[in-house]
């Protein structure tokens, strides 16, 4: 059986913590030279795809922490759900007829009704995880800079969808969301251009969020991909050359 080098996994991984950069130079000198550590070489495909099933859970929980917190989406500019765009177009119609504050409210409840669902997906990505084969995890470590995000939306989204539309509703529900929008529904200048189109509220926030959050994974993955990492089980230690 073919085995993955173990300083290629180590290239790609992720840290759960930060570290000084003389700590990052130390560990990334171990990870470079570890292809020629006999003991590192040994190690078998099984255990290397559990090394990366085990530091893939310590970057996925980085990144559900990051979303799955108060202004996790509405301070991130990057992943910040907008309204919806026919909406927008509306927006300074309706903020001279008065509704501006609705507006602004309607978007600040989408972005805390997705800060809610978050949470959610830690569990679910720990199932896809589970999944993961040995060809998952080769064509992961040979893949692009967002593979294991890929991987990820593949195989967790039509779950995380399920788990997310009953909370994103309630959420929207319990700090008017749904009432805000509706009262806006019933002016002349936005009803036009959201009927039309059979808009969904609860759809169209549960998507935004799977963006954001798989948006998070990816960023998190390319920096994975750039720098070496720390290890703080002994799993992680024996898979990538690293001693305490």
């Amino acid at each position: 059986m073919q085995r993955i080098p173990a300083f290629i996994v180590a290239a790609v991984l992720s840290s759960a913590c930060s570290l000084a950069q003389s700590q990052l130079d130390q560990i990334w000198q171990t990870v470079t030279t570890s292809k020629t550590d006999p003991a590192v070489a040994s190690l078998s495909n099984d255990k290397i795809t559990a090394g990366l099933k085990e530091a893939l859970k310590l970057s996925t929980r980085k990144a559900v922490a990051a979303t799955g917190k108060r202004d996790g989406f509405l301070k991130n500019e990057a992943i910040k759900i907008q309204l919806p765009e026919k909406l927008r177009t509306a927006g300074k119609g309706l903020r001279l007829m008065g509704m501006g504050p609705q507006l602004d409210e309607l978007e600040i409840g989408m972005n805390r009704a997705a800060e809610q669902a978050t949470p959610l997906a830690k569990q679910i990505f720990f199932n896809a995880l589970l999944k993961m084969s040995i060809d998952d995890a080769r064509n992961i470590l040979t893949g692009s800079d967002t593979a294991a995000t890929e991987y990820f939306r593949r195989q967790s989204s039509g779950e995380l969808t399920t788990a997310f539309k009953p909370i994103v509703h309630r959420a929207m529900q319990n700090v008017g969301v749904i009432k805000q929008y509706n009262q806006l529904m019933q002016t002349s200048v936005a009803a036009p251009l959201l009927q039309t189109q059979g808009f969904d509220l609860d759809n169209y926030v549960v998507g935004k969020t799977l963006d954001g959050l798989f948006y998070m994974l990816g960023q998190e993955e390319k920096q994975i991909r750039k720098n070496p990492v720390a290890r703080t089980t002994t799993l992680l230690r024996e898979v990538f050359g690293t001693r305490p």
